[in-house]
């Protein structure tokens, strides 16, 4: 049998684990050049901070998930620095490409574990030089050992907002703010769910204790208004506090993220449908329980399939892994599935609080000045969006995310909505007076990243 794992993060190793376990050698790809996906991103040889100072609490974890794609690797078809780019999945057919070159692998199953990115509401000048994601903040730090800036604010609400500031006040940078849209009494009110997961509460609540202990500057229930600066990077970001007070906060850069959403444009491409989850507001690829997705030969697994972290993830790769070996008709350890069932369980009534308690901000997102780029490929604007939407309510009875595409090019430069989609999902629900799962979803296109145009030429038609 012919399987192909997609993604060397927690899910994918633990995945190709368990294959290995059953006498199967993979073909594993993964766009990095090495595994531990971004949570355990491998810092390039030489590199002088130790497991502990880059991954805090979890080095432990980091270690061994390193020490298992370690020994693996050499017993699959491993391809590091490999972008999978479409899915024809009538053929069985992967697209991928490696060093220039391309490749077409064929499958009997494909396993997707594509991870997430970061989540991001536009504001004025978040285009600016110095202005980063909080995933893009940590790359720096884990593998280039640099930081976004001298002194920077980190913006925006979830755990990551908390756990990035953290890394880079261990790391010796100044922290020049942490501001959370998030309200304090929101968080209080999701408190008793989080007692599922209560390690994983216990280590939150230390990164945050760590940083009020220090008296870093945090707020909570902010609004972020700007982030200023000119031509040469950032100067400083405009908030307003709870009590409706204006504030500034001086600083050289901006780490900012509401939370992660999947990586799914793999899971559009091989024909799955979607699914709106109110609650993490992000629109996930179906699945059951196990990670069996409805298109025959196809399995999911990890934050790619709905953002639950990185300990949810290895779980979840073991479990699809168990999945496809039963559905191939291979004898699995009962005992095994049982567990990791139920852990999952488990997990998912702590994640259900944990959105609860850092909510994404749709109100934040659909009022953005009409002035302000939305779309940063395009250089299109909230108001350019909006303008699109009202011609789209004339011309046609239905809202939907797709037509406003065409109508605007939001969603039609380098990244295809991944940045934008989100919030410009918001800024069209509200202008149409609808909800968010009523416009849609941009659907996806292949590749599902630039590549040079002659590597399509083998899937043309």
């Amino acid at each position: 049998m012919k399987v192909v794992v997609v993604g060397a993060g927690p899910a994918g190793v633990r995945a190709v684990e368990q294959l290995v376990r059953s006498g199967l050698s993979p073909t594993w790809l993964d766009e990095a050049a090495d595994g531990g996906g971004r949570i355990y991103q491998r810092p390039p040889a030489g590199f002088r901070r130790d497991a502990r100072a880059l991954y805090g609490f979890e080095a432990t974890r980091a270690a061994a998930l390193h020490a298992t794609f370690d020994a693996l690797a050499p017993r699959t078809d491993w391809r590091p620095g490999t972008l999978a780019w479409h899915i024809r999945p009538q053929a069985r057919r992967l697209y991928a490409m490696q060093d220039g070159a391309q490749q077409e692998i064929g499958y009997d199953a494909l396993l997707l574990c594509t991870g997430a990115m970061d989540r991001v509401i536009p504001l004025p000048g978040w285009t600016r030089p110095g202005a980063a994601t909080l995933g893009a903040a940590q790359i720096a730090l884990k593998a280039q050992g640099c930081a976004i800036g001298r002194r920077v604010a980190f913006l925006g609400t979830g755990p990551l907002l908390w756990l990035a500031a953290y890394q880079y006040a261990r790391a010796g940078v100044e922290v020049a703010a942490v501001l959370d849209t998030t309200r304090f009494a929101g968080k209080l009110a999701a408190a008793p769910g989080l007692w599922h997961a209560p390690a994983t509460l216990a280590t939150g609540l230390y990164y945050t204790a760590w940083l009020r202990a220090r008296r870093l500057p945090v707020t909570e229930g902010i609004v972020p208004l700007a982030i200023e600066g000119d031509a040469d990077g950032v100067t400083g970001l405009r908030w307003r506090d709870s009590a409706g007070r204006d504030r500034a906060t001086q600083c050289d850069a901006v780490a900012m993220g509401w939370g992660l959403k999947p990586e799914a444009q793999l899971a559009d491409l091989a024909g799955l449908p979607f699914d709106f989850d109110a609650l993490q507001h992000n629109w996930v690829p179906r699945r059951d329980a196990a990670g069996r997705a409805p298109v025959p030969g196809i399995y999911l697994a990890g934050d790619g399939a709905g953002i639950a972290g990185a300990e949810v993830a290895e779980i979840a790769g073991a479990r699809a892994a168990l999945a496809l070996l039963e559905d191939a008709g291979q004898g699995v350890d009962a005992a095994l599935v049982t567990h990791l069932d139920r852990a999952l369980r488990r997990q998912a009534r702590f994640r259900a609080a944990l959105d609860r308690a850092f909510p994404f901000p749709s109100a934040l997102a659909a009022g953005l000045a009409d002035d302000t780029i939305l779309c940063r490929c395009e250089a299109i604007t909230a108001g350019e969006l909006r303008a699109a939407a009202a011609e789209e309510s004339a011309l046609v009875p239905a809202p939907e995310v797709n037509r406003a595409k065409a109508y605007s090019r939001v969603g039609m430069g380098r990244c295809q909505g991944r940045v934008c989609g989100p919030a410009g999902a918001e800024v069209l629900a509200a202008a149409l007076g609808c909800t968010v799962a009523e416009v849609g979803r941009l659907r996806g296109q292949p590749p599902v990243k630039p590549i040079p145009i002659t590597a399509m030429e083998r899937v043309a038609g």
